[in-house]
């Protein structure tokens, strides 16, 4: 991500000022609005399937009252015909909780995307104010956030297809290849951020002419 930074100060030099400055607004609200959907439907399915996990958790506990009733003798036959259904409820709440397990996770892959939305917005409305930078300087520092924008877009398309493919035929192993594959890149996605975002708060630092200075602005930025 230092690139970044040595491009900044290789290009000021060449590139025009911010023409659009809030041309990345509009991908910031459109991924937030996508992940509220997201996160909403992941939320209505987790709740289904708890219900349904308490259901069949329920069941087993009426089947055990059952048996406990049942003189010795009678257990054995009962037990030979409970078999399958046993059977099939412990493969059903196996399914139930593994399928929870799932949507906690995309879920939690959801809301880091959030995160670095929210990032974005708090870091680039400081950076517009701070005359430690020069507009062209802060053309490109824009066009990086819109990459790294048009990147989480992207991971949401995939958390998107993760969603769909808990009503459509998808093997257990595809789901989780994907799941995994989007928590890694929001996991780079937020890092790239993170660091860009570090990289630049650093520069402008050092472009303070007092210890004052320089302190205020690790305040307003938030950074030791």
């Amino acid at each position: 991500m230092k690139k970044y930074v040595i491009f900044i100060l290789i290009l000021s030099g060449t590139l025009a000022p911010v023409q659009n400055a809030e041309a990345a607004n509009p991908w910031a609200a459109i991924i937030k609005a996508a992940i509220k959907k997201v996160v909403k439907a992941v939320d209505l399915m987790i709740q289904r399937r708890q219900n349904r996990v308490i259901k069949l958790q329920n069941a087993q506990k009426a089947l055990e009252n059952t048996m406990a009733k049942l003189k010795l003798e009678q257990i054995a036959d009962w037990v030979k015909k409970q078999r399958d259904l046993y059977r099939q409820y412990y493969e059903e709440l196996k399914k139930v909780k593994a399928v929870i397990a799932y949507y906690f996770r995309v879920k939690e892959i959801a809301e880091k995307n959030s995160r670095l939305v929210d990032e974005y917005r708090r870091v680039w409305g400081l950076l517009q104010n701070d005359e430690n930078f020069t507009a062209q300087e802060l053309a490109y520092i824009h066009q990086v956030y819109v990459g790294i924008l048009e990147t989480s877009a992207k991971n949401l398309d995939l958390l998107a297809v993760i969603v769909k493919s808990f009503t459509t035929q998808m093997s257990d192993a595809k789901r989780l290849e994907i799941i995994e594959k989007a928590g890694r890149q929001v996991d780079e996605n937020l890092s790239d951020l993170t660091t860009f975002n570090r990289e630049n708060v650093l520069l402008s630092v050092s472009r303070t002419k007092t210890a004052h200075e320089a302190r205020v602005v690790r305040e307003l930025y938030g950074i030791q």
